[in-house]
């Protein structure tokens, strides 16, 4: 994956490891899931997933229950999900993901984070093609387990890649086919660290270390922007 992924990561989990930021995140996220499927995890695998994430990042179960409940409430309503795209510094491309109850505020906001870094947004719909919209998740490579094997066990449930990088395996398929996906590794008991459903670039670009950092000025201020629950780039 490149010292440009690696780098890329770990700014980002540098960014959310800061839990004043992650746990509203986490919890609108779950809030947004139970509202969407259903408050039962045993039926909603996005609110499984989502559960699943919050609890990775050591998020408390009361907060956890909090959100879920929250979903019946007269401020889930009030949540809408809006994406914006743009472009940054050196032309990178950028697709931002967000939760919001006031669309007028965070489209400003949004807004002001590109034009400072010198860049500006795009049309809606505009970057669309230039990203593939994955079921993505990770989680280590069992001891005892054929990657290969186990590759060609998931095709069926909708496995369309399998990646290995440092002991740590991830699975991509077609967003629609999260739920069978869920289902596949809960059935096999491999235990999933992380999942969600991702934004892959078509045409991955490559950017020098000094770029990055520029990049990643404005990457900081949209991610760390309450309303915001995602953001994805062209980035290799």
């Amino acid at each position: 994956m490149g010292r440009a992924f690696e780098y890329r990561r770990a700014a980002k989990e540098a960014r959310w490891d800061k839990m004043s930021r992650v746990f509203p995140k986490l919890a609108k996220a779950i809030t947004l899931a139970a509202k969407e499927g259903g408050p039962e995890p045993e039926m909603n695998a996005k609110l499984r997933t989502a559960i699943n994430n919050a609890k990775a990042q050591n998020m408390p179960k009361d907060n956890i229950d909090a959100a879920i409940k929250r979903a019946s409430g007269k401020d889930a309503d009030a949540y809408s999900e809006v994406n914006y795209e743009g472009k940054g510094p050196y032309g990178v491309l950028v697709f931002v993901e967000t939760a919001t109850d006031n669309p007028t505020r965070t489209v400003a906001n949004v807004k002001s984070y590109f034009n400072k870094a010198g860049g500006g947004m795009v049309p809606t719909g505009s970057l669309e093609f230039m990203f593939n919209r994955k079921a993505v998740f990770e989680f280590p490579k069992p001891e005892d387990v054929d990657t290969e094997e186990l590759e060609f066990e998931l095709i069926d449930a909708g496995l369309e890649e399998l990646e290995e990088n440092e002991g740590t395996l991830y699975a991509y398929g077609d967003y629609t086919n999260f739920g069978t996906l869920s289902t596949a590794f809960e059935e096999k008991g491999i235990e999933i660290t992380k999942a969600n459903l991702q934004r892959i670039p078509t045409t991955p670009q490559e950017y020098t270390e000094e770029q990055l950092e520029e990049i990643e000025k404005m990457l900081d201020k949209i991610e760390e922007d309450d309303d915001v629950q995602a953001v994805y780039t062209n980035i290799a």
